[in-house]
């Protein structure tokens, strides 16, 4: 089992690729190639951490056939455009604002926003966040899990870390229509 983190995916919501500058042609391609970039890394095994904002619009069974159709065992930590259809959505494993868990033996602070300072800072413990769309100079001991800022795709604590050592992966690119 692979413990996965993302955020900021906003499925379904118009704004994002003109807020964001998304490289994609439509909202449908996006949709598509975050689905694709998920299903091609996630296994049915694994678990994958939500930091917020996962999907908008007022077609719940859309939002839910999203949910449905995404790999893993899924966890939402609510964003600020998580709205009624992501809410009730019936595929989350357990629905938070917050969360303390340990992964790699690592000691993680979850949220959809980034904080100054957080429990277990001074022991060595990470916070994990979203909101800020790859837009905030990264902090010591603090990852930005959105999809604008790692590629737009899931990622593993440890390629955070190696992220922070300039060993970045490359992003996925758009799968063809």
């Amino acid at each position: 089992m692979t413990v996965y983190f993302i955020s900021d995916t906003h499925f379904g919501d118009p704004r994002i690729l003109r807020l964001d500058r998304r490289p994609f042609r439509d909202l449908a391609a996006h949709d598509a190639a975050l689905i694709a970039n998920w299903n091609g890394i996630v296994r049915s095994g694994d678990v994958v951490w939500h930091l917020g904002d996962f999907a908008l619009g007022p077609d719940r069974a859309r939002v839910h056939a999203i949910l449905a159709a995404l790999h893993g065992t899924k966890h939402l930590i609510v964003g600020n455009n998580d709205g009624p259809g992501t809410l009730d959505a019936p595929d989350w494993a357990s629905i938070a604002h917050y969360a303390e868990i340990r992964v790699e033996d690592r000691a993680l602070v979850l949220c959809h926003y980034a904080f100054r300072t957080w429990n277990g800072i001074g022991r060595g413990a990470l916070n994990l966040h979203g909101h800020s769309h790859g837009q905030l100079r990264p902090a010591p001991r603090q990852y930005d899990v959105g999809v604008d800022a790692q590629g737009f795709a899931p990622v593993t604590l440890s390629a955070l870390l190696a992220s922070r050592k300039g060993r970045k992966a490359k992003a996925p690119a758009e799968p063809s229509a």
